[in-house]
């Protein structure tokens, strides 16, 4: 929606008023909650407002002929506004658009009461109103977008050996290294919207046998053709083979595992897809540069990223990746959208000791911004739920371990 005023009453003792607008949804008990506030336009009587987005339930609950009560003031340095005056409307009317039905004198009953000859305190005019049906993650669901689910596993020497207990890839008999927790935890909740239950599961930083290349891209299960594991179960026995066979190594390299998942991405941007990859790292990053480049890339595409730090290294480069506080970019390019969500696992361990509760708080948070990130995506290519989108068959692509 868009207003403009005019002939406001004068309130300020130069001569001109500061005015702005609240906007109030009425309540089934005849009181009033305000819904939205608009900016201050500064020194005039007739202001033009910026346009505004509501959703329809904060404005009216749903409720078309629901009295909405919208008041104008004079906005006052100190904080105390001065009261122009009011006039109220419904979700019904406003839909009508800009027409004459929309021009609201603004009336202040006390002025009213007192001068005989008193008419309002200026107009407002509806300038536009439109409806756009917001779209919830489960929509695209329901119509068939289908989570893809790749992981990959930091294999670089700084987690120790994991024959010794110290490691963090150590495999206790008795309970699960970080690593295999925080795998679970993640994987075991996007398992259930994708229909195969088939995912690429990749490692990084380890010498390949039999001649000792290093790796940023390799498959745990061996199968350079065929990356992808049967379930959780399966990606859990991958990782503990690979572990067996792979040599800790380094550098911790993210642009290429990255760079690999953004390759099935690129193939189908027609919203009947979306990549959710999931690293798993002790720390340090060495390609900066190349993941910052490969993230503003990746955000052009129907994909997300989530990065779960686990032992006690310092992850300040991960939350430089998590795009939360500035927008992440590369070569003066900004990222279209925050594809990143980083956590370290250790904020999730639970005192006591119960890891079944630490596994599901950090799916909780790491999970949370997924339904966003898709639902932005989707906004900004203009793709609709209802759309039924093609059947998928993976691209033929397999890892290309780089050295």
């Amino acid at each position: 929606m868009q207003f403009c005023a005019n002939k406001l009453d004068k309130k300020d003792f130069f001569g001109r008023s500061d005015p702005f607008m609240v906007f109030y949804r009425s309540n089934e008990d005849g009181t009033f909650t305000i819904c939205h506030k608009t900016e201050v336009v500064k020194n005039t009587l007739n202001p033009v407002w910026q346009p505004f987005t509501i959703p329809v339930r904060a404005l009216c609950n749903g409720d078309y002929d629901r009295s909405i009560k919208v008041e104008v003031y004079d906005w006052d340095r100190d904080g105390s506004h001065d009261f122009i005056g009011e006039f109220t409307t419904s979700y019904r009317e406003l839909s009508r658009g800009q027409s004459q039905f929309n021009v609201y004198e603004v009336v202040n009953p006390k002025k009213k009461l007192k001068k005989r000859r008193y008419i309002n305190s200026g107009t407002v005019t509806l300038l536009s109103f439109s409806v756009e049906a917001e779209h919830t993650f489960l929509d695209y669901i329901k119509a068939g977008t289908q989570i893809h689910f790749t992981v990959a596993i930091d294999f670089t020497a700084s987690n120790g050996n994991p024959s010794q207990s110290t490691s963090l890839h150590y495999m206790n008999p008795y309970q699960m290294n970080a690593y295999a927790m925080a795998l679970k935890a993640v994987g075991e909740i996007i398992q259930d919207y994708d229909s195969d239950k088939m995912f690429p599961a990749l490692g990084f930083g380890a010498k390949l046998p039999p001649d000792g290349r290093v790796s940023h891209e390799f498959p745990l299960n061996g199968n350079v053709d065929n990356p992808y594991c049967n379930g959780m179960e399966g990606i859990l026995e991958a990782y503990h083979q690979s572990l067996k066979t792979v040599q800790l190594y380094g550098p911790t390299n993210f642009a290429p595992v990255i760079n690999h998942v953004a390759r099935y991405g690129a193939a189908v941007q027609d919203g009947s897809q979306y990549f959710v990859l999931l690293i798993i790292t002790d720390g340090v990053i060495s390609d900066m540069a190349q993941t910052k480049e490969a993230i503003v890339n990746a955000a052009k595409l129907p994909m997300s990223i989530i990065i779960v730090g686990v032992g006690q290294a310092e992850f300040d480069a991960m939350v430089e990746l998590d795009g939360d506080d500035v927008r992440i970019s590369s070569r003066g390019k900004l990222a279209e959208r925050d594809i990143v969500q980083f956590v370290p696992f250790r904020d999730y361990m639970d005192r006591t000791g119960n890891h079944v509760l630490s596994m599901a708080r950090l799916a909780k948070d790491v999970l949370a911004e997924i339904p966003e990130q898709l639902i932005l995506y989707m906004k900004s290519r203009g793709i609709k739920p209802n759309q039924t989108p093609p059947d998928y068959s993976p691209p033929g692509l397999s890892p290309t371990p780089t050295i």
